[in-house]
This record gives structure tokens, sequence and C-alpha cells, in this order.
């Protein structure tokens, strides 16, 4: 996936658990653990926004875009 979730390098920053933050946030910590594991599909914008209020950080210390590799179609010689 090219969205890479950051959040427990930041929660490791902060010296912030899971549990802790979950309870910040008002959020559940399975729906917080998917998130972290990169397994979430989607993020609304106001959980992104007390995640961030919660750890005092931006989106973008949170979220990283990675690119895929290209396409096999053209790495192809043709």
């Amino acid at each position: 996936m090219p969205i890479i979730v950051n959040l427990d390098v930041m929660l490791a920053r902060r010296k912030m658990s899971l549990s802790t933050l979950a309870a910040a946030v008002d959020i559940t910590l399975a729906n917080l653990s998917i998130l972290k594991s990169g397994k979430a599909k989607a993020v609304r914008f106001s959980t992104l926004e007390a995640i961030c209020r919660a750890l005092q950080c931006q989106p973008g210390d949170l979220l990283e875009y990675a690119p895929d590799s290209a396409p096999d179609s053209e790495t192809e010689p043709g």
C-alpha cells in the first residue's frame, strides 16, 4: 500500500501508549490498532485531527506516501 502510517513512531516520540491515545481521542483500541498497523482503508478527518491534537503533531508526521514500484507493463522493454 502506498500510504504508510507512522503512528507507532509518533507514539514512541511522545512516550504515549496506544491505549492512552485511544482514550484521549475517544476511539476504540481495536480501531486505533487497525490504523496503526496500516490495515485501515480510510480515516476521518475528525479522527486525524483528534490524533494530531493529542500527539501535538501534523498529519504529515503520521502519514507518508511511498509509491509502489512501476507496473510490469512499464518496466518491460518494448
